[in-house]
């Protein structure tokens, strides 16, 4: 904006240094000939100026990057958060396993919490659980049965975690998996938070006495991709760079800018999308004479329907 600015100024005093000359040396007719023709050139340098601002192929390099860096960094950067998870949890399952055996009641709820709190220590916790987006990390019994979560008030605490979700009674049946699922609002009509579940058999002399269960909210999950990339562009102070998750048809973000939050894809763009490049595909759109280049990366380990989109703007001086 500052080079269509400057330009804009430049053809402003030449069209004036244009017309004194005319006035001096020219008659009347000449004068409006030239200035005519004057007139023409200013409107073709106009015309280069804005083409040069907001040209109609919009961000072919910000789609490049996506495409060759960016969704491929997201893909692995999902990858190793699940690894790593899955690592944690499997360790921290029976790393608390005893206390599936030993207590019972309200003794077992109350050294249950405390363990979970102590999985997440920075000096004595799973390190692949310390730093993690999860909302909620929670022990269940062999009937499925939350018996405590990480924090108070438990909220959680009774809830049927195995009837709500196959990959938690998978873990009961000593199968570790993670999935997709719905926790309903605890506020009345409000939305069902979409969380990646994740669940890990606890084992005690060679059994599955219980399980050990954490969710990551899709928007927490959004932030911390979000804000991993930025953080390794945070060298290039002229990148605009911001993660969507989405599922289906609905989007899952929080903290994104509200301007931005309109230009992306709706689902059936997407999908069309999807349909013809099922690998991904970008676009580019343009806000206040700012090219924004997008690109749509599927993330099917989450699940069929779940992916990302990505923006990327190079900031304009």
């Amino acid at each position: 904006m500052r080079d269509l600015r400057e330009g804009c100024g430049q053809l402003r005093a030449w069209l004036v240094r244009a017309w004194r000359v005319q006035t001096r040396t020219c008659t009347l007719g000449a004068m409006k000939r030239a200035w005519a023709t004057s007139a023409l050139c200013a409107c073709i340098v106009l015309c280069a100026l804005t083409t040069a601002a907001c040209g109609p192929h919009g961000a072919p390099q910000a789609r490049k990057l996506i495409r060759e860096q960016h969704a491929p960094r997201v893909a692995q950067l999902v990858l190793e958060d699940l690894a790593r998870h899955r690592k944690g949890l499997s360790y921290g399952a029976d790393r608390l396993a005893a206390g599936f055996v030993r207590v019972s009641g309200v003794q077992q709820e109350v050294d249950m919490r405390q363990v979970l709190k102590l999985l997440r220590n920075p000096k004595k916790g799973v390190p692949e659980l310390v730093i993690s987006p999860m909302s909620f990390m929670a022990v269940v019994g062999m009937d499925g049965v939350c018996i405590a979560r990480d924090v108070e008030p438990d909220q959680m605490k009774g809830m049927n975690l195995g009837k709500l979700f196959p990959v938690v009674q998978a873990a009961l049946g000593g199968q570790e998996g993670s999935a997709i699922g719905e926790f309903a609002s605890t506020e009345k009509g409000g939305k069902p938070s979409i969380s990646l579940v994740m669940a890990a058999p606890a084992h005690y002399q060679g059994k599955v006495v219980g399980a050990l269960v954490l969710g990551i909210p899709l928007w927490r999950l959004q932030q911390q991709l979000t804000k991993q990339l930025q953080m390794e562009l945070s060298g290039k102070s002229t990148v605009v760079i911001w993660v969507y998750m989405y599922r289906g048809d609905e989007l899952h973000m929080h903290g994104t800018p509200p301007d931005l939050d309109k230009l992306v894809p709706s689902g059936s763009v997407r999908s069309a999308g999807l349909a013809k490049s099922p690998g991904g595909f970008t676009g580019a759109v343009d806000q206040y004479s700012f090219w924004y280049g997008y690109g749509v990366r599927p993330l099917r380990v989450l699940g069929p329907d779940l992916g990302v989109v990505i923006f990327r703007m190079e900031s304009q001086k």
